[in-house]
């Protein structure tokens, strides 16, 4: 791993993140996904790393900017969206990469409709934030530069 690799967290953020702001705002609220990234990169510049942001609502170019960070990034900090419930292909990128990933979600999953309850991302991930609305990109953001020792 490169020295920059070494200080580079990747963000990923799945399927309809893109509509962040004005996706069902009662349940996501009306920050944007532009404001999630400036604040984990905000972050993460704040604790000595880089941040590259990626969005899409396509699985496979989700893993491969996984199997790509396997040499480019120290961790991934991932909100997955729906493919939280149905993705083994996610996991098993996640799994195989070994690199520390934070699972986020911003609204609490638990409380919402039963097949959000299970995760395919959670017994991969190192930790799992759930329910801090975009500020927990920046509670991610932290815990991931924890588990690195920054």
């Amino acid at each position: 791993m490169t020295d920059t690799a070494s200080r580079t967290i990747l963000l990923l953020n799945g399927p309809n993140l893109n509509l962040l702001g004005t996706r069902e705002p009662k349940i996501y609220g009306h920050d944007t996904l532009a404001d999630a990234e400036r604040l984990a990169r905000d972050t993460a510049t704040a604790l000595g790393f880089e941040l590259r942001a990626l969005q899409s609502n396509h699985e496979g170019v989700l893993i491969d900017a996984i199997h790509e960070a396997r040499t480019s990034a120290a961790g991934i900090v991932m909100n997955p969206g729906a493919f939280t419930h149905t993705s083994i292909a996610l996991a098993d990128a996640i799994s195989g990469v070994q690199l520390p990933t934070i699972e986020v979600h911003i609204s609490n999953v638990h409380q919402r409709e039963a097949f959000r309850h299970h995760s395919y991302i959670s017994p991969v991930a190192s930790s799992i934030i759930v329910g801090a609305g975009v500020n927990g990109y920046k509670l991610a953001v932290e815990q991931l530069a924890h588990l690195l020792g920054k």
